[in-house]
């Protein structure tokens, strides 16, 4: 019998990093910095065959919007094939709250609930990370990617 675990996917820049968490402990980690067109269906498969994957957990914007799609439609698709429920959240949950990188000097940025863009003149390089721990509650079943964060320009 295969260990029950849920997937974490993180797509939203290079390294795409998927978590995989037992009892909502993260149990193995996977760095990789091909696509995640190319990457995301050997990861899966991979895992699928040393774990039983019971959720499916992705950040859902913002960041590449390409990657974000990927993401979403692989994952989906994999939810609804293999009836396996799917969850999402912004990405400030996987980079502690700082600012990401839109445009220029233009930064994505999480005021209360809002996502807002802003300009910046200074920004660290935002890093995202698995988190040790899952806060299940973070989640949500509304896992379309965020496109309605307001126009960058």
């Amino acid at each position: 019998m295969h260990k029950e675990v849920d997937l974490v996917f993180i797509t939203l820049s290079s390294p795409v990093l998927v978590g995989v968490y037992e009892d909502n402990i993260l149990i193995e980690s996977i760095s990789s910095s091909e696509k995640s067109s190319d990457v995301l269906p050997k990861i899966f498969d991979e895992l699928s065959r040393k774990y039983e994957i019971k959720k499916l957990f992705y950040a859902n914007g913002p960041g590449s919007f390409m990657a974000i799609k990927i993401a979403y439609i692989f994952l989906k698709s994999i939810s609804i094939l293999k009836n396996i429920p799917l969850f999402a959240t912004d990405a400030f949950y996987f980079n502690k709250n700082q600012p990401i990188k839109a445009i220029g000097k233009l930064f994505f940025v999480k005021i209360s609930s809002e996502i807002k863009t802003q300009k910046l003149e200074i920004a660290s390089e935002v890093c995202f990370m698995l988190p040790d721990v899952l806060e299940y509650s973070e989640f949500s079943t509304a896992v379309a990617p965020l496109y309605g964060i307001g126009a960058v320009g």
